[in-house]
């Protein structure tokens, strides 16, 4: 697996630092950046497809962005133990850090599809008024 590599080839490096950066950048791509797209989405008043689609494509690829650092904290967690990665990291409780990108890509997904049905839905309407007119 890449993430047991990469860990193995900056051992010599302090382990904490590099922990704590994966694990802020979790923090960040989990409990910063999707509240604050929830909140942009909501607080408009009118919003164009584009931006619910661009923002729909960000939560998906959060979902992935966090999908791979919670493999990359537990194969580093399992290379050097530590009380907040044996908890977090290598046991049950991972199983529940999963849910959270499964809910961005979720949303991210539903996102996307809406503006896709929209966009269809009036494109086959145009279609059928310029041919009912014939």
């Amino acid at each position: 697996m890449t993430a047991q590599l990469n860990c193995h080839s900056i051992a010599s490096m302090n382990t904490t630092l590099l922990l704590e950066v994966e694990f802020w950048l979790l923090i960040a791509f989990s409990f910063v950046l999707p509240p604050f797209i929830y909140w942009f989405l909501i607080s408009r008043k009118a919003i164009a497809e584009i931006t619910i689609l661009v923002f729909g494509v960000a939560l998906v690829g959060i979902a992935g962005v966090d999908v791979y650092l919670l493999q990359y904290l537990a194969a580093f967690a399992k290379l050097y133990p530590s009380a907040l990665g044996d908890t977090l990291f290598t046991s049950e409780v991972s199983l529940a850090l999963y849910l959270l990108p499964a809910m961005f890509g979720g949303i991210g997904i539903n996102l996307v599809s809406h503006v896709l049905v929209t966009r269809l839905a009036s494109a086959e309407k145009r279609f059928s008024k310029e041919h009912l007119k014939k």
